[in-house]
């Protein structure tokens, strides 16, 4: 076994006897059960929707390091392509519950723990406003400066408190402006095909084409809202960027409010496993907008639109999902990132993450905001058989996906909600470098990478989603 290796093991047993002292010092508590807030029919014949964006850039980049998020380690910030924003939408379905808010930032993602501390800043906003829920999602932006800590000079973080003060205030103010915005009007969702720009880098070659638009049309006339959703990895400008940007979604945002005269706002879906779009010029900057003005452009040609009654249903469920990775525990404890570690007692590491999920039905419309990237099979099937997994799993291991639990194949996902967990892997095609786990990748009896394994928590984190998800569903028809 190599030195790294043996450190490796070190720093497993290490860590795995400190969760084992802090689950008996300090239990986790238990969860509770989340209720669904539900009504049958609309009380009103009108949503009331708002839209605000919030510039999230310093002043300094340049003369201050930040550093770039997503690829490599110590890349500090060169310049500016064009600016990181955060977006918010306000949408009440006026049954007197109050609104719910869905937040959209240009960043790599954000840990519960950031995203907890702004719902606490926002505390009075809910209390006048009525508001029921907020929910802040990440574009996984790997042009943007870094929100986790993973990708400055380790190991030291690269989380700078000034961007993060930055980043915190610009969501509060849009998140106030959007709801200060709100008008009456319709709601309609439709989708399409999205032009065939997207690609598989790990099989199974499983992943949503769809591209869905929420289109918001007030009453008055004025401008409307667009929340657009699909699948792909924020990262067509590559690793050799050193600018910051919102990338791809910079680009169709501009296009839709150029050409269709709307806000819009773009959201993410089942993106692990690795979804990503192709390169459509050797131009990194040429290809991320030409990405955007196609996928701005399929928008426009949505024409299937269905009215959507005003009836928001919810239902948020908090729950621990084990770590096994100890590398992200010995991160979390040595201060590159900021999470929301629990002592549960289970598992090697005897940790685990406390997180949370949210599902949304309006007007029979299902949606799930989901932390992390998820493999895109986990959701709509086509698990590998044994024969063609990492080391001959079946896919029985695996957990149901969650269109069949959702029992419904358009179940709508919208990945990095509320934290960022990093990769949910399928449990039968989870393989860790033997000698050096969760440190160092490697590849299969087939030649394949496994480098999705190494940002995880573990194995068990695909079948605690699911399992979760089912209990909330049971919730969801008793109810």
């Amino acid at each position: 076994m190599s030195l790294l290796g043996v450190a490796a093991r070190t720093a497993q047993k290490m860590t795995a006897k400190s969760g084992m002292k802090k689950s008996r010092k300090h239990p986790a508590p238990v969860l509770p059960k989340g209720t669904y807030d539900k009504i049958d029919e609309p009380v009103s014949e009108y949503f009331s929707v708002g839209f605000a964006s919030e510039d999230i850039m310093p002043d300094d980049i340049g003369k201050k390091k930040y550093y770039v998020a997503g690829y490599r380690t110590n890349n500090p910030a060169t310049g500016v392509l064009d600016p990181m924003t955060a977006g918010a939408v306000w949408i009440d379905d006026n049954s007197g519950r109050g609104g719910v808010v869905f937040v959209s930032s240009d960043n790599v993602g954000v840990s519960g723990y950031d995203i907890n501390a702004i719902k606490a800043e926002l505390a009075d906003f809910c209390k006048e406003t009525g508001c029921r829920s907020i929910n802040i999602c990440s574009t996984h932006n790997h042009a943007g400066i870094d929100t986790l800590g993973y990708w400055g000079p380790l190991p030291k973080t690269g989380k700078d408190p000034k961007f993060m003060r930055i980043f915190y205030d610009g969501v509060k103010k849009a998140v106030k402006r959007a709801y200060e915005d709100a008008r009456e009007g319709s709601l309609y969702v439709g989708s399409i095909d999205a032009p065939p720009i997207q690609r598989d880098s790990r099989l199974p070659e499983v992943y949503s084409k769809k591209l869905t638009r929420f289109r918001f049309v007030p009453n008055d006339g004025s401008r409307e809202i667009w929340m657009l959703n699909f699948a792909s990895h924020s990262e067509s400008l590559l690793g050799s960027n050193s600018l910051v940007s919102a990338d791809f979604p910079c680009y169709v945002r501009r296009e839709i409010k150029e050409k269709a005269g709307a806000d819009c706002i773009y959201f993410v879906g089942a993106i692990g496993g690795l979804i990503r779009l192709k390169e459509l010029d050797e131009d990194n900057i040429k290809s991320t907008l030409m990405a955007g003005e196609q996928l701005a452009q399929a928008a426009m040609a949505i024409d299937n639109d269905r009215k959507l009654a005003p009836v928001i249903n919810l239902l948020r469920q908090e729950y621990y999902s084990e770590v096994d990775n100890f590398v992200l525990l010995l991160a979390e404890r040595i201060g590159i990132f900021k999470s929301t570690p629990a002592a549960i007692g289970e598992g090697g590491m005897h940790m685990s993450i406390h997180t949370e999920m949210t599902y949304v039905n309006i007007d029979g419309f299902q949606m799930l905001l989901i932390p992390g990237e998820i493999f895109p099979e986990l959701v709509y099937g086509g698990y590998l058989s044994a024969e063609e997994s990492a080391e001959g799993k079946s896919p029985d291991i695996n957990p149901v996906p969650l269109t069949k639990i959702a029992e419904d194949e358009d179940l709508l996902i919208f990945g990095l909600s509320n934290d960022e967990i990093g990769y949910v892997v399928p449990p039968n095609d989870f393989y860790l470098n033997p000698e050096e786990p969760y440190i160092s990748g490697v590849r299969d009896r087939f030649d394949r990478r496994h480098y999705e394994e190494t940002n995880s928590l573990g194995p068990k984190t695909a079948q605690t989603l699911a399992d979760t998800f089912a209990e909330m569903m049971k919730t969801v028809r008793s109810d």
